[in-house]
């Protein structure tokens, strides 16, 4: 088993660092953290990987996949990726762009004619390709909505984590389209179903349906074996729980955590049904090494995927639309996630320029382009292991394990922006 993955590491180039200085830091200071939760049972199981300057210099899989059963965390565990979809999605749409077949400008309703949400006050205002790809739509999710009585909830909107049964995209675009837009498009930042709107727009100017467009412009170039609309092997998918005291609670047929103020509606069982509309911000399922080659790809440069260029824009957008922030003060977003674009507002040892964004049923990640580092923290357990103690815990066990960071070896692995000194996904000098 290890020599088949060090072999598929080698060939992506992502080599194995075993037992090197840097590795056995990273141990010391990452272990304790990762026992100390499952220890806690705030987590029931997790993997993460850490690479750095494109080799992996930590991997492990700790606790239970699945409690009940007593089945070990592996390390090639597939979990449900809920919001580490919009990345994967947001990337197609970006390739799309540039072969020319969309544009960052075009009216949404240029692909989906019927989609023609209003504004409260009767107008329907113009929403582009850009505004669902920055959550500036005017567009929100239901989950957010603090009663029942919210709109979103009273038109019946899936936020794409359950499963109503035969509801399908289309169905779900024209409840969307239903409610009234919560602001003009591109006045503010919402974190909402844009991307789901967005999937059904890729679709279709690629003329195919989103799970295929995804595997034909970024899973399938980047060989990521297990990222997908559905789950090829069950046996290797994680159990999910949430929160719960005195331990964490076992997800049912159907699970209603709390969040912020709303509540998320969780259908595990979504992973495993092939009728379930593909949902562009939460319906992908992966492992935790496909998605470190998905953002060492971004990190490098984005070939295979994408053109040097439209990478750099996905940080490059953070920074423009810094005002509309999406995690707190000094964060902003990009093309696809959050980017962290003042360190010391956001009080977090990452640099200017790193990209970080979550998934619901417990996943944390982010990339430093300037340290040339790539994290992905998986675990099984909602929303603790998204944005929970454990999420920081994990980052600042990792830069304490590496250290300060180096100086940069050549100009060439810096971008100017704007006057600010940041690594934007360079290809390595």
């Amino acid at each position: 088993m290890h020599s088949a993955i060090a072999a598929l590491w080698v060939a992506v180039g992502l080599g194995l660092s075993p037992a090197s200085p840097e590795s056995r830091a990273l141990a010391q200071k990452l272990d304790p953290v990762i026992d100390r939760a499952i220890a806690q049972e705030r987590v029931v199981g997790t993997v993460v990987v850490v690479a750095v300057d494109g080799k992996v210099v930590y991997r492990r899989a700790a606790g239970l996949a699945d409690r009940e059963a007593g089945t070990p965390m592996k390390e090639d565990a597939v979990f449900r990726l809920a919001s580490m979809t919009k990345p994967l999605v947001s990337v197609a749409t970006l390739a799309l762009v540039d072969q020319g077949k969309l544009s960052l400008e075009d009216p949404v309703t240029k692909w989906l004619p019927t989609f023609r949400p209003r504004l409260a006050d009767g107008r329907e205002p113009v929403i582009t390709v850009r505004h669902l790809l920055t959550h500036t739509s005017g567009l929100k999710y239901g989950f957010n909505e603090t009663t029942a009585e919210g709109p979103y909830q009273r038109a019946g909107v899936s936020d794409g984590l359950d499963d109503p049964p035969g509801l399908t995209l289309e169905e779900n675009l024209r409840r969307i389209a239903s409610v009234p837009l919560e602001n003009e498009p591109g006045a503010a930042f919402i974190y909402s179903v844009s991307t789901d709107v967005l999937g059904a727009v890729i679709a279709s100017a690629a003329g195919a349906p989103l799970p295929e467009v995804v595997s034909r412009y970024v899973t399938g170039p980047l060989a990521l074996k297990d990222t997908a609309f559905t789950v090829k092997d069950v046996s290797r998918l994680a159990t999910p729980y949430a929160d719960g005291k005195p331990r964490p609670v076992r997800m049912g047929e159907t699970e209603a955590v709390p969040l912020w103020g709303g509540v998320v509606r969780f259908s595990p069982g979504r992973a495993l049904n092939p009728r379930a509309f593909p949902s562009g911000g939460a319906g992908m399922v992966g492992t935790a090494d496909d998605y470190v080659k998905f953002l060492e790809a971004l990190r490098q440069g984005g070939a295979p995927v994408l053109e040097a260029k439209t990478t750099r824009a996905l940080v490059e957008d953070g920074f423009a639309a810094k005002k509309l922030q999406s995690s707190g003060p000094g964060w902003g977003w990009g093309l696809g996630s959050s980017v962290v674009v003042d360190p010391a507002l956001a009080k977090t040892p990452q640099s200017a320029g790193t990209l970080q964004w979550g998934g619901a049923y417990g996943h944390n990640w982010f990339v430093d382009p300037k340290r040339r580092l790539t994290v992905v923290a998986l675990t099984n357990t909602a929303f603790e292991g998204m944005s929970g103690a454990y999420t920081l815990e994990v980052r600042d066990a990792i830069y304490a394990g590496l250290g300060k960071a180096p100086q940069a070896k050549s100009p060439a692995a810096k971008t100017r922006v704007r006057g600010t000194e940041r690594g934007v996904a360079q290809p390595r000098p």
